[in-house]
C-alpha cells in the first residue's frame, strides 16, 4: 500500500515579516497583512495567511455593533475619475493636558488619495479656504467638494472660495452623514489606527505622528 504524507511547510519567514507588519500597523487585519506580504512575493494564498495569522494570536478585536432596523439611503453618485469630487470632514481628539484638537480630513473619492490634513486647536472657514488654496498648488482641485452643514463649511468664506475658484460646494442633508460616506470611513480608520494608538503630548507632535500617518495611508497602505 502507499499512503501520502504531507509534508511540512517552512512559514518562518512569511510568520516572522507577518509579525512585524503586525506590530507596525496593529489594527490592519490579515486581509490588508496579506496584500501587503503577496506584494512583497512572500504569500499567495489568502486562507494560508489568514491560518497562520489566527496560530500567531494576531487577529484584530473588534466591537460588536448594536444590530438597528432596515432603513432607507439615498444612493450618492459614484465618481469615475480621480479629482472629480473630495469629501472634506472633521475628527477631534485631546492631548495629554486635556486640551482639545480637531482634524480636517479630506479624501478624494474615487482615488481614495488623502491630498492633506488640518491639525489644529481651531479651524475656521477661512483657514479651510486657505489650506485648499495650497493644495491647488500641489496637487490642482476637484470639480466638487462634499461636506457636512457646519460652519466652517457654510461660512462666507468657503462660499467666496467656492466662487472663486469654480469648485462646487455639495452639502449633505443634516442627520444624513452616511451621504459623506467615503470620509466617515476615512475617519475610522484615522481614528482606530492612529488616534486611538497614540497619547499626544503636544500639539506639534500630533502634527508629526499623523503626517506620517497620512503618508502611510496614501504610499504603503493597501486599498
Amino acid at each position: 500500500m502507499q499512503q501520502y504524507t504531507p509534508a511540512p511547510k517552512d512559514d518562518a519567514a512569511v510568520v516572522g515579516r507577518m509579525k512585524e507588519l503586525a506590530s507596525e500597523n496593529r489594527r490592519y487585519g490579515y486581509l490588508r497583512l496579506h496584500a501587503m506580504l503577496r506584494r512583497e512575493g512572500l504569500a499567495a494564498n489568502r486562507k494560508r495567511t489568514d491560518l497562520l495569522s489566527t496560530e500567531e494570536g494576531l487577529q484584530v478585536r473588534t466591537k460588536k455593533r448594536r444590530k438597528l432596523p432596515r432603513r432607507d439611503r439615498v444612493a450618492p453618485q459614484v465618481p469615475e475619475r480621480p479629482m472629480q469630487r473630495w469629501s472634506l470632514d472633521f475628527v477631534s481628539d485631546q492631548l495629554a493636558d486635556c486640551r482639545r484638537f480637531r482634524v480636517l480630513n479630506i479624501i478624494d473619492d474615487h482615488s481614495r488619495f488623502c491630498p492633506g490634513q488640518i491639525v489644529d486647536v481651531s479651524i475656521s472657514g477661512a483657514r479651510v479656504a486657505r489650506f485648499l488654496d495650497d493644495l491647488a498648488l500641489l496637487h490642482g482641485l476637484p470639480e466638487e467638494i462634499v461636506l457636512d452643514n457646519g460652519p466652517e463649511g457654510t461660512s462666507r468664506a468657503m462660499f467666496d472660495w467656492s466662487e472663486r475658484t469654480g469648485v462646487r460646494l455639495r452639502f449633505i442633508e443634516p442627520g444624513k452623514p452616511w451621504q459623506n460616506g467615503t470620509a466617515e470611513s476615512l475617519n475610522g480608520k484615522f481614528r482606530d489606527e492612529c488616534l486611538n494608538e497614540h497619547w499626544f503630548t503636544s500639539l506639534i507632535q500630533a502634527r508629526e505622528v499623523i503626517a506620517d500617518w497620512r503618508r502611510d495611508f496614501n504610499e504603503v497602505r493597501p486599498h
